[in-house]
């Protein structure tokens, strides 16, 4: 998998893709992220990639030419399946569709800014709009962050135990179960008895009702 990140601030983006999961999945190969400079598609000597709204009002609105222009450059070298515009009143990000963006080839984020994108760009440059959650961040580069973890986490052999992914809170539309490790008595909290039980069949039904129970207590509407 291949993803461009378009943003004004690549040094802020860098380094969540330096350690841990994502950075063994780039070393593997299994992933590839590259960072643009929007500044660097601006058509004037000042880098301008921003500018007054049309009719007034406060805030500044990034400029369609310089994204058009990038998004165009790469383009030229290779088909992409998905671009997406990281924005707080996009589609709301869940499980479904990270396990849908995950088994894509190519693809495009960009990140807004201020008080957004010239609204061209979501009209005729946009496949895909994604937001995090009902909130504002100061930019789109930490919400596209997330997206590239919960993505590239879930591509065949970046986690060593596959199975794991799987039975991640939403796969099923259930929240995991408790999980508990050594010791199995910790000053007198104890692990429920069926976890040591060695039974298979017994902790499959155990897991599975107490996934059960805690989307009920905690999210009733994803049972809906």
């Amino acid at each position: 998998m291949r993803i461009d990140i378009i943003t004004l601030f690549p040094n802020l983006i860098k380094s969540p893709f330096e350690s841990s999961i994502l950075k063994r999945a780039i070393a593997m190969g299994k992933a590839e992220v590259h960072f643009h400079d929007l500044r660097n598609y601006a058509t004037n000597k000042n880098k301008q990639v921003d500018d007054y709204p049309f009719g007034g009002g406060a805030g500044m609105v990034m400029m369609i030419e310089p994204i058009d222009r990038c998004i165009m450059m790469l383009k030229k070298n290779r088909n992409y399946d998905s671009i997406i515009y990281l924005t707080p009143d996009g589609d709301q990000l869940n499980q479904m569709k990270i396990n849908t963006f995950s088994t894509l080839k190519n693809i495009i984020m960009l990140c807004g800014h201020y008080k957004g994108v010239d609204q061209r760009v979501r009209d005729h440059l946009i496949t895909d709009e994604i937001s995090i959650g009902d909130f504002v961040l100061s930019g789109g580069e930490l919400a596209a962050t997330i997206l590239c973890d919960s993505i590239i986490r879930l591509i065949p052999g970046v986690i060593g135990d596959e199975s794991s992914a799987l039975s991640d809170s939403f796969q099923d539309d259930l929240l995991a179960p408790p999980i508990y490790t050594r010791p199995s008595n910790y000053k007198g909290w104890k692990v429920p008895d069926v976890l040591l039980s060695g039974n298979a069949s017994m902790i499959s039904n155990w897991r599975e009702e107490e996934s059960f129970k805690h989307t009920q207590e905690r999210r009733p509407d994803l049972l809906k």
